[in-house]
């Protein structure tokens, strides 16, 4: 399965004639090009170019006197097999820009429905124009309101846009945007379980915590989130789960439902861990009624501490806890527990 879009670095010294004899004549003969200039000026002392594919795929090649840089989601000429792989921070910034640029606008120009959300459609740009995963990922956004039940798209899509507008996340881009996933097959249980860790992103960051997403512990596992906040005598591990809602499992009733997925995590990842770690239980993705059978009864999730949240397109997120946390969450949800 392909990934996220990354560049290709190809060291070494390039031209446009070499261009059209190594990586056009392949792609004609192989799926059907053309090659043009790039709707947006190149950086001072980069030259570039656009391959537009018969099948509409894409490619961005662009080159100064020492390196050529390929991005594109469609397939890579046999020139470039043995180049590496680097990643869009890892690229000089102002080729990573242009990239971007360039981008963005093939997005906006194929889904004008992203244009009002700039923010996340640079965030999640390296899926939403990735190979396999360019139509499921925006699917998932426009069609499914982002694991949203009973929720108008924009709303949610605004929810999100203003989570990563802040900049918090900005740095961990491609991890965090990559779990969303690039396959051809819609998976919207995993894609919303993905969405449940940017939920858990929301409450930390509201309650004024910084968060480090895949944080490396002892056990030589990654814990979704360290969250550090000055004035904390140490930073607080996080990990979050999803469970599904009752019509989309064999759990018969919502509070099942939530025991049984926090049983999976706090018996495995959290058990090997041995302590010190707080369960987040998204129940985004649960319907009203559900929810309110789980505020209801406030269940034990079988780990403490944790706390069981769900957040709606609004901006509202309702919780109660189990356990002591060691977070302070504040006026970031509202407890259903007081």
């Amino acid at each position: 399965m392909a990934k996220p879009l990354r560049f290709r670095y190809a060291p070494g010294s390039w031209s446009e004639a070499r261009v059209r004899d190594e990586l056009l004549q392949a792609l004609q003969a192989n799926i059907g090009a053309e090659m043009g200039g790039p709707w947006y000026s190149s950086p001072d002392g980069v030259d570039a170019v656009r391959f537009e594919m018969d099948n509409g795929d894409i490619a961005l090649f662009c080159w100064d006197g020492d390196a050529g840089y390929w991005l594109g989601n469609t397939e890579t000429p046999s020139a470039l097999w043995r180049t590496d792989k680097v990643g869009f921070e890892e690229v000089p910034y102002p080729i990573r820009r242009w990239a971007e640029r360039e981008l963005l606008a093939q997005l906006t120009e194929e889904s004008p429905w992203l244009e009002e959300y700039p923010h996340l459609s640079w965030f999640f740009l390296p899926v939403f124009l990735s190979k396999d995963g360019r139509e499921t990922t925006r699917e998932f956004f426009h069609d499914h309101a982002a694991g949203f039940p009973d929720a108008d798209r924009d709303e949610a899509l605004s929810f999100y846009e203003e989570l990563l507008s802040s900049g918090a996340l900005d740095e961990y881009r491609e991890t965090m945007a990559g779990k969303l996933g690039t396959s051809e097959t819609m998976d919207l249980t995993r894609m919303s379980a993905t969405m449940g860790e940017f939920n858990a992103a929301a409450v930390l960051l509201e309650a004024g915590y910084d968060v480090t997403p895949e944080a490396a512990v002892t056990t030589g596992h990654s814990i979704d989130y360290r969250a550090s906040r000055d004035g904390d005598a140490e930073a607080s591990l996080v990990e979050v789960t999803r469970p599904l809602p009752p019509k989309h499992r064999a759990a018969g009733s919502p509070v099942t439902a939530i025991r049984e997925t926090a049983e999976t995590k706090s018996s495995g990842q959290l058990e090997e861990h041995g302590g010190g770690v707080t369960l987040f239980v998204d129940c985004s993705s649960f319907p009203d009624d559900d929810w309110l059978a789980i505020a209801g009864e406030r269940p034990e999730v079988r780990h403490r501490p944790a706390v069981v949240f769900r957040a709606r397109p609004s901006g509202r997120i309702e919780a109660y806890r189990k356990g002591g946390l060691p977070l302070d969450l504040g006026d970031a949800v509202e407890w259903v527990d007081d």
